[in-house]
């Protein structure tokens, strides 16, 4: 029984419970996988802690209804994150809470402090991702833990599992792609005749960007991105601070037919390639592609990646790189593979 505690609980810990309250059966049954999640914390909906497993089907509706996890009837309330970390002895933290890219905190501190007690941590956040990662995978090892970020690339499309498993023994020249729907999407209207403002309205109105935009516009999610599987795949020890980096908001129109016109499509594309003298080199940048090119057809806020392998040659991996459901699946195949490790 894989005893687990939630490190916040906004859509994706919602996305998580949800899967994991209507598959139990299933995953039982499939997986041969049994689970309770015993606690609960987060910065803004409180806290509920059961050694003998939180009611998810309550604590959903304890959120949407009241709005808080106070409502939980029964379980210890009040406990923060790091005391939930402390206190709960769970097996697995899954880190969701609220986080500054630019310091990782305050999941870096989360997860760290499980790690040091031996607890595994899977995180969809891209601060411990993107600024710790050798550090925590150390520090996972040292204290025979695990520390999982599938869902921190491409929600819950496999990614970096093809990666790490299916593509094991290859040496990667490169790895590009694109890292961010909500650019995706702009850029596939713009190609329809709509401006950048008229579409960055929209993406905003359908929910696929947010009120400040500019993490998405100007390239800094998708830099987080690459940093990550820089590090992961080429050992490249950088931060997001070493990414090249430009977004599309200095795309026009004319760009745009001026691309369609030479048989081309833009593409923010995000890429991390070896050179010659082994140095790295990270950019995010604005990409007119030829239309044959695997990237070029993947449209809408849909996100891909190729790996450039010296084995297999080009490998690309299309899928949702967004969502609630999506990256809250991403945290259940981390969940799965801990507990086949264990097995």
């Amino acid at each position: 029984m894989q005893k687990i505690a939630l490190i916040g609980f906004g859509n994706v810990g919602q996305g998580l419970a949800e899967i994991l309250r209507t598959k139990k059966a299933s995953l039982k049954r499939k997986q041969k996988y049994e689970f309770a999640v015993v606690a609960i914390s987060d910065f803004k909906l409180g806290s509920v802690y059961d050694p003998k497993g939180i009611d998810l089907k309550r604590a959903l509706e304890a959120v949407r209804k009241k709005g808080s996890l106070d409502a939980y009837k029964g379980g210890t309330h009040g406990w923060d994150a790091m005391t939930t970390i402390k206190k709960s002895k769970a097996d697995v933290v899954v880190e969701l809470a609220y986080t500054d890219l630019a310091t990782g905190q305050p999941a870096i501190g989360h997860c760290r402090e499980a790690l040091k007690r031996g607890m595994s941590v899977v995180t969809s956040n891209k601060g411990p991702a993107a600024l710790a990662y050798p550090a925590l995978s150390r520090l996972a090892k040292k204290n025979k833990a695990h520390f999982f970020i599938e869902g921190t690339v491409m929600s819950g499309t496999p990614v970096l599992n093809v990666g790490m498993n299916d593509l094991a023994g290859n040496d990667f020249k490169s790895i590009s792609g694109i890292l961010n729907g909500t650019t995706n999407y702009m850029l596939s209207e713009m190609e329809k005749g709509m401006s950048y403002d008229a579409v960055l309205d929209k993406a905003q109105k359908l929910g696929y960007a947010e009120a400040d935009p500019t993490g998405d516009v100007e390239g800094i999610d998708a830099a987080g991105k690459v940093t990550i599987l820089a590090n992961m795949f080429m050992d490249a020890k950088i931060t997001p601070a070493d990414v090249r980096r430009r977004g599309i908001t200095r795309l026009k129109p004319a760009d745009i037919e001026m691309a369609k016109k030479g048989g081309k499509r833009w593409k923010l594309i995000g890429s991390v390639k070896r050179k010659k003298d082994g140095s790295i080199d990270a950019s995010v940048r604005p990409v007119m592609l030829p239309l044959d090119d695997p990237l070029a057809g993947v449209m809408g806020p849909t996100n891909a990646v190729t790996f450039d392998t010296d084995l297999l040659g080009k490998v690309t991996v299309v899928g949702p790189g967004a969502g609630r459901i999506e990256t809250g699946y991403s945290i259940l195949t981390d969940l799965l593979a801990i507990e086949r490790s264990c097995s």
